[in-house]
C-alpha cells in the first residue's frame, strides 16, 4: 500500500503544479509544450520547478522502486525509470523549448528523459508477462509516444503526447502496485 500511496502522491502533486504553473506562464500550451519547459533554463520559475517540483517527485519514486523492489524487480524499475527522469530534468534543466538537440546540459535532460521512456515502456513490457495485455499496450504508447515527442518541429502536440505517456507511467505503476499488494 505504501507504494500506491507515494505513486499517487507524486501524479497528483505533478498534475497539480504543471496546472498552476503552467496557468502561470504566458503563452505557455499544455498541449503544445512539454512539462520540462515549465523550468527550461533562464525560465523564472526554473529553480521552483527544479527543486520544489521534479526533485520531490523523483526522491518519492525512488522510494516507491525501494519499497517494490522485493515483490516485484520490474514494477520497481518502472519507479526507478520514471524517478530518474525527474531526478534528472532537476539537476539538468531544458535550454528553451526542449530542443532535441543543444546544450551539453540539454542532452543529460534528453538523457535522463530516455531513460524514464524508454525504460518505463520496457519495465512496462516486462510486467505485461505478469499482468496481462495493458501493461504492453502501455509499453507501446509509452515508447511511441518518446519517438514523437523527440520531434518537436514536427509533432505540435508534442506537450499532449508527453502527458498520455506520464498518465501510461504513473497510472500503471500504481495499478501494479495495488495489484502487488492485493496479491500479498
Amino acid at each position: 500500500m505504501i507504494a500506491i500511496t507515494l505513486t499517487v502522491i507524486a501524479a497528483t502533486y505533478l498534475a497539480l503544479a504543471v496546472g498552476v504553473i503552467g496557468a502561470r506562464r504566458a503563452a505557455y500550451s499544455q498541449t503544445r509544450h512539454t512539462i520540462s519547459e515549465l523550468g527550461e533554463y533562464g525560465s523564472p520559475d526554473q529553480s521552483v520547478v527544479a527543486f520544489g517540483v521534479f526533485l520531490p517527485i523523483g526522491l518519492v519514486l525512488l522510494a516507491a522502486a525501494f519499497v517494490l523492489q522485493p515483490r516485484s524487480i520490474p514494477a520497481a524499475s518502472l519507479a526507478l525509470c520514471i524517478a530518474i527522469g525527474y531526478i534528472v530534468a532537476a539537476v539538468f534543466p531544458c535550454d528553451p523549448g526542449s530542443p532535441t538537440s543543444g546544450s551539453a546540459r540539454q542532452a543529460l535532460h534528453n538523457l535522463g528523459g530516455a531513460i524514464e521512456y524508454f525504460g518505463g515502456a520496457y519495465a512496462l513490457f516486462r510486467l505485461s508477462e505478469t499482468f496481462g495485455q495493458p501493461f504492453r499496450v502501455g509499453s507501446i504508447v509509452v515508447a511511441g509516444a518518446a519517438i514523437l515527442i523527440s520531434f518537436p518541429t514536427l509533432v505540435p502536440m508534442r506537450g499532449l503526447i508527453q502527458r498520455i505517456a506520464e498518465a501510461c507511467l504513473f497510472g500503471a505503476l500504481a495499478w501494479c502496485a495495488w495489484l502487488l499488494a492485493m496479491s500479498a
